[in-house]
């Protein structure tokens, strides 16, 4: 196996077992979630990508983002986020924003 995908799948595997254990989601639904989230990242670095996730109140939140280096602005130091999050550049408001890796719905 080439290294590229075992790291793929160490990733995916370490996402899913984490969706179970704190969010109480089975395996099926977490390796589901955890595939769907390795996508949106690797979107997000090619294009401006349409996709959805719940916020934590509840409601449905449709995003445009990206993590094109062009077109995010150049930013000063670094701030850490957490593990579970997912850091993009919101291209409608033009700014960073974040979501629970566990929350994404669907890319669309």
């Amino acid at each position: 196996m080439s290294t590229k995908f075992r790291s793929q799948m160490k990733e995916v595997m370490q996402l899913a077992w984490s969706f179970v254990r704190k969010n109480g989601y089975s395996m099926s639904e977490a390796l589901k979630c955890a595939w769907a989230n390795l996508k949106l990242k690797a979107a997000l670095k090619v294009k401006i990508v349409e996709f959805y996730f719940k916020k934590t109140d509840g409601t449905l939140r449709q995003a445009f983002g990206t993590l094109m280096s062009d077109r995010v602005p150049e930013t000063k130091g670094t701030k850490k986020t957490a593990e579970n999050c997912q850091v993009y550049f919101d291209t409608e408001v033009g700014d960073w924003r974040c979501f629970k890796k566990c929350n994404l719905i669907k890319i669309a």
